[in-house]
């Protein structure tokens, strides 16, 4: 079992962005962060719901693929599955829609649970007040074999780094700079000294980073 991460961050190492508004939730600065990954013929099916083979290939949808390989169970925060908006209506059922692209059982970590939420792909939402490492260990026992991605947001990711929990982190680093937002690295101070590094520069300029616990 490995507990991967799979992040895109801008040239200035920010992972998420902050031109958000209540009419955009997203922001132009995410949709620029992930342009190359959502691009993807896997990001597009699974994502988007395109079954029609559109999308691009070569070394972004290597890395796209490969996010869904292996995964049986998910952690995110609060914030990604939209409860820093939503939190306020028991009907929210994430930004997804009735086929959300996990298909195995996720743990919201949030101060505020609420009951599971389950879909008929085999996405359970768990909404969970724990600790990374208590949380994780709700995990890898739901995924049994499979591995368990720590999805996000930026700052769960971080906690799970700074505990020293994450075997795999493969970083998209895009070459656009924002200038705001939250970043990455900010505390994690030689953080590679305990993994091997890799790169590959992708068609689309997107260099991926995958540092490897030895």
């Amino acid at each position: 079992m490995t507990v991967r991460v799979d992040l895109n961050i801008s040239l200035d190492g920010f992972a998420a962005t902050a031109d958000q508004t209540p009419e955009d939730p997203i922001g132009k600065d995410w949709m620029r962060l992930v342009a190359a990954y959502t691009a993807t013929r896997t990001m597009q099916q699974r994502v988007f719901g395109d079954s029609s083979g559109a999308g691009t290939t070569g070394v972004e949808e290597k890395y796209a693929s490969a996010y869904f390989e292996g995964i049986g169970a998910e952690v995110m925060g609060a914030g990604m599955f939209g409860l820093h908006i939503y939190g306020d209506d028991p009907e929210w059922r994430g930004w997804w829609g009735e086929e959300p692209p996990f298909a195995c059982p996720v743990f919201v970590l949030t101060h505020s649970p609420r009951p599971s939420i389950a879909f008929d792909n085999g996405t359970v939402f768990h909404f969970v007040d724990a600790a990374p490492d208590d949380v994780l260990r709700r995990a890898t026992e739901a995924a049994g074999e499979a591995d368990v991605r720590v999805g996000g947001g930026v700052d769960v990711v971080r906690q799970f780094l700074a505990a020293g929990l994450v075997d795999r982190l493969h970083v998209a680093v895009v070459p656009i700079v924002l200038g705001q937002g939250t970043r990455l690295w900010d505390d994690l101070r030689g953080l590679e000294s305990d993994y091997d590094v890799s790169s590959e520069v992708a068609e689309s300029g997107v260099t991926h980073v995958t540092f490897q616990r030895r």
